[in-house]
């Protein structure tokens, strides 16, 4: 968007008092931003200019709304009702940020005016979206205002809401006159909103309970108390009162327990500091004791996520080789959508290596006036130039992760642009641009991430002097290819080419910079030990499925030192993608994925990738880093990381849920549960809950489900909630995906994310688990084989 700088009308809010003014500031006061000029003038506003193309240009009107939260957008044919609807959080997760290079040039070649401004991006941007907006020193105050946001206390938290997670802008939004009360039918508005269907006996009842003043009109404290009742959680008060012996508070030593219970440290030291961060009455801090109210603050806290906090760092072995890690990796990255005729940007390059992607894909062709380009060959996708790439990812290389990265080059391009593609690698990574090994010493594994903390790895061909070969001149001619086109892997009946008559169509300048991840054409597992670990080969997603099937065992000691690619078909015409979990049971590190693709397979890596700090490298269990490993992924009943293990989830209730039909507001969710174990094709399972009808705001299961597991290790539990459905496919709602490994026991809160991988705050499942590693009687092996196929 362009930004003109005039102010538009006030909008949601409307003129006030100081007095009201001074109150409606207290929550910028609260973020301690009171001061900050910046935010003030985003406050009042700007008119705005949305452009996505020569002819599309529409006029908005933005605003930072009173809570410091919230943005409202007003267009200039927007209805009253409409208007009142068109927020968005400030807080809301983009996509990756559009570059200013980017932004100026979509604005220069678009925008009928120019206009001298600075450029930031859309705060609900969709991940193909290039829309950008222009407003002064905006870009810097949303990331602050999103930092500070993140950073917010419980208590803090709390000052921003009525109620334990309840926004102020749904009671803004739901009081139609905006006169600050609300009648029996604002409130019957807001429950629509927030996704709940009261029965009208219970709603008016409890209306009525808080309309103190009896005028059927609630003012703002009669409002809160109305959103506090609405909010209570009898299975959470259910849980508090277990543990404490009056009923009112927790003492330390009561907290002790249920934390000695949760798994968690148990001592009172810790039981302390919980009370000294959640507790909110001053009296209980003071006496050390936690009410209610605290207990439900730590709750909800991170503090006690379903996911291990300490897993929220790097705490892994990261001096290791790197072919005992799995490593993030992202297919055709350039693409924004399909492979036929999506759209190529530097964008998706941002947004997989802000996600912690550590191998990303650039397919180089010859591209006009010397300088190469990056896109799918021989479809309709656009073309995005070489250089622009390699800047971008100098940019952001190590925003995410510090570990190393791998350019893996898809090299189509003539030996004059391969000249100019290693041109630019030099020039524009610099120092970050590894040229050459680590050691002179032969090499024996790859080195480790923490050795190449912060370099930029190749991956391609590499030419190789070929004794006799050799002329005095040593020019390019006289190298051959290390390798064949990496299409032809695993074709066994493909002839055999003499390597010493295949002569190089490489560059001995980009050669150069391929050191450590040298592509190699599969040959097969023979002489698996003699091969040089920096020989790494590239598979489709099927030629990796018939190998793990027909020769588990061994591809698993082949991936033990040298690195495997898996790529997704090409007959995957829409970028979908394959089940990323069969490639990483057989060890193989690079699992490459769209990630321009939503859907569960990408829940499934962003699951994989959750621990370690989301740094992109996760060390793989010790039965797949053995040159003489005999796990076999096919074969599962006994052996290496055979743990037999009972998993037992209690599915309690949900908070908040959104609603999938946002157009009709009558529209409420019937929620059910659905846990999904991934792991060796013995695990894989599924179960779900009941479904529970118009509840979308406080639904209520307490369903168990339980499932036996083998190989523990390698296993994510998935928990996906969906909209149930009599007459079609259920709504996806949100999900949550973790390792087995990472999975708390106890009372945990799931916070879920959206189909895109962004948060779905304030939505939470609250579960109880258990985990059992013991032997426990199981069935056959034939019986629970036959019973994961079945279930597939």
């Amino acid at each position: 968007m362009l930004g003109s700088g005039k102010s538009p009308a006030t909008g949601p809010g409307e003129p006030r008092s100081k007095v009201a003014e001074k109150t409606t500031m207290d929550p910028i006061r609260r973020l301690g931003l009171l001061d900050n000029e910046d935010i003030h003038l985003m406050m009042q506003g700007s008119h705005m200019v949305k452009v996505r193309s020569p002819r599309w240009q529409k006029s908005r009107n933005l605003r930072l709304l009173e809570d410091g939260l919230t943005v409202w957008c007003e267009s200039t044919k927007s209805s009253r009702k409409a208007k009142a609807q068109q927020t968005c959080p400030a807080r809301s997760d983009a996509r990756g940020p559009v570059r200013a290079s980017h932004a100026q040039k979509l604005l220069a070649s678009n925008a009928s005016n120019t206009v001298e401004l600075q450029l930031f991006s859309s705060l609900h941007i969709h991940a193909t979206s290039a829309a950008s907006l222009g407003y002064n020193t905006t870009e810097e105050c949303l990331r602050t205002l999103k930092e500070r946001v993140a950073n917010m206390t419980q208590k803090e938290k709390l000052d921003q809401y009525p109620a334990p997670n309840f926004p102020k802008c749904y009671l803004r939004r739901a009081d139609q006159n905006q006169d600050g009360k609300m009648s029996y039918d604002e409130v019957k508005r807001l429950l629509q909103m927030i996704n709940i269907d009261l029965s009208e006996h219970y709603a008016r009842s409890l209306f009525k309970r808080c309309d103190r003043s009896g005028d059927g009109r609630l003012d703002h404290i009669e409002i809160e108390e109305f959103c506090r009742e609405l909010m209570r959680r009898p299975e959470l008060d259910a849980v508090f009162r277990h543990y404490s012996s009056n009923g009112c508070v927790l003492s330390t030593a009561e907290l002790r327990d249920f934390l000695g219970d949760q798994g968690e440290d148990a001592s009172l030291n810790h039981a302390q500091s919980l009370i000294v961060a959640y507790e909110l009455n001053d009296w209980a801090q003071k006496n050390q004791f936690m009410t209610q109210n605290g207990f439900t603050m730590y709750m909800l806290s991170l503090e006690n996520d379903v996911f291990n906090p300490d897993h929220a760092r790097v705490c892994q072995d990261m001096s290791r080789p790197l072919a005992h890690y799995f490593i993030s990796s992202s297919h055709n990255t350039y693409l924004t959508k399909d492979q036929v005729t999506g759209a190529s940007s530097t964008e998706p390059y941002i947004r997989a290596l802000n996600q912690g992607c550590r191998c990303v894909e650039l397919d180089c062709w010859d591209g006009d006036k010397g300088e190469p380009v990056i896109y799918h060959g021989h479809t309709l996708t656009s073309k995005v130039p070489f250089k622009e790439v390699i800047e971008t990812i100098a940019q952001y290389a190590f925003k995410a992760s510090p570990y190393p990265i791998i350019l893996s080059l898809e090299n189509h391009c003539s030996v004059e642009q391969q000249v100019v593609m290693a041109k630019h690698l030099r020039a524009i990574l610099g120092g970050k641009l590894l040229t050459k090994a680590l050691s002179n010493d032969p090499l024996k594994d790859l080195p480790s991430p923490e050795e190449l903390k912060g370099r930029i790895l190749v991956k391609g061909k590499k030419q190789i002097p070929h004794l006799g070969q050799l002329g005095k001149t040593g020019s390019s001619a006289s190298f051959s290819s290390s390798s064949e086109d990496e299409l032809a892997v695993g074709n066994k009946n493909a002839p055999k080419k003499d390597p010493t008559k295949v002569y190089s169509k490489l560059s001995p300048e980009l050669s150069e910079l391929v050191v450590y991840c040298r592509s190699v054409a599969f040959c097969g597992f023979e002489n698996t030990p003699e091969k040089p670990p920096n020989e790494m080969s590239s598979f489709s997603e099927n030629e990796a499925i018939k190998l793990i099937k027909d020769s588990g065992k061994l591809f698993v000691r082949h991936n033990s030192r040298q690195l495997s690619r898996i790529y997704p078909s090409g007959q995957r015409l829409q970028s979908s993608n394959y089940d990323p979990q069969e490639m990483w049971n057989g060890g193989c590190q690079m699992v490459a994925l769209n990630f321009q693709t939503p859907g569960e397979q990408m829940d499934l890596n962003q699951g994989r990738f959750l621990p370690n700090g989301r740094c992109g490298y996760v060390l793989k269990p010790d039965f797949l880093c053995s040159p003489a490993s005999n796990f076999n992924p096919e074969i599962t009943g006994g052996g290496p990381g055979h743990i037999p293990t009972q998993l037992t989830i209690r599915i309690i209730s949900a908070q908040q849920l959104p609603k999938i039909n946002t157009e009709k507001a009558s529209s409420i969710v019937d929620p059910q549960v659905r846990v999904e174990i991934h792991g060796v094709d013995i695990d894989n399972a599924s179960d779900r809950t009941q479904r529970i009808d118009n509840n979308g705001f406080n639904p209520r299961w307490d369903c168990t489900l339980s499932f036996q597991l083998q190989v523990p290790d390698l296993a994510l539990v998935r928990f996906v909630v969906e909209d149930h459905d009599h007459t079609a496919k259920n709504d996806f709602v949100g999900q949550f995906t973790l390792p087995l490994t990472s999975l708390r026991r106890g009372y945990r809160h799931v916070h879920l994310l959206k189909a895109d991988g962004s948060s779905l705050s304030p939505a939470t499942l609250f579960v109880h688990v258990k985990v059992s590693r013991k032997a426990l009687p199981m069935k056959s092996l034939s019986e629970r084989m036959a019973l994961a196929k079945g279930m597939a």
